[in-house]
């Protein structure tokens, strides 16, 4: 089995936005999904939000973290709203706050539209949406302005400016470190697997 990530040493404050940089094969992705909760580091120590990621309270924070990778997590078979609302039930989140949250993003006129027959570009802002709605307190971004129309590129900025209101936090992972300069507080790079913080 191959080694992705080694000496990676990595804290992020409350309040911070950490921009995670790298080329293609870094391991920026796997990282992410490492403090997502979805991968168990093989060795070493991880905690995310007080948890560790090797034992079984790593599942107790999961409705504390938002995580948008590079394809949307969206049920196809489902509406637009109906995938928020499914959200909202598995996490303790008012349902009415769903079609607040699809207004918010501008989808509100397409909320009984199946995810499986939405642009791509409709599924990522369906994504943002559901971080509006549940207000993480760590948000995980991988790649967030990939398949956006202009006029979307802004919903990143304001996503990432309210988990930061209310002192939470964001690692953003990306290959272009001008579109997210201004939305972190500090940047690292990954290469070939490890951290340079």
């Amino acid at each position: 089995m191959a080694t992705i990530l080694r000496n990676v040493d990595l804290s992020v404050a409350a309040g911070e936005s950490v921009g995670l940089f790298g080329a293609n094969g870094a391991g920026k992705t796997t990282l992410l999904r490492v403090i997502g909760t979805l991968l168990r580091p093989s060795s070493g120590r991880a905690l995310v939000l007080g948890a560790d990621l090797d034992g079984w309270e790593r599942f107790d924070i999961r409705p504390r973290l938002g995580l948008i990778g590079h394809t949307p997590a969206l049920y196809p078979e489902l509406s637009l709203l109906a995938n928020l609302e499914f959200s909202a039930r598995i996490t303790g989140a008012p349902i009415e706050e769903a079609g607040r949250a699809l207004e918010a993003v501008g989808l509100g006129a397409a909320a009984q539209r199946l995810a499986g027959e939405a642009s791509f570009g409709m599924q990522r802002r369906v994504e943002f949406a559901r971080e509006i709605m549940l207000s993480p307190d760590l948000l995980l971004l991988d790649e967030p302005h990939s398949a956006l129309d202009p006029s979307a590129v802004e919903l990143v900025e304001h996503i990432v400016a309210g988990v930061l209101e209310r002192s939470g936090a964001v690692v953003l992972a990306s290959h272009d470190v001008d579109r997210v300069a201004s939305m972190v507080t500090r940047t690292a790079e990954l290469t070939g697997g490890s951290l340079d913080a």
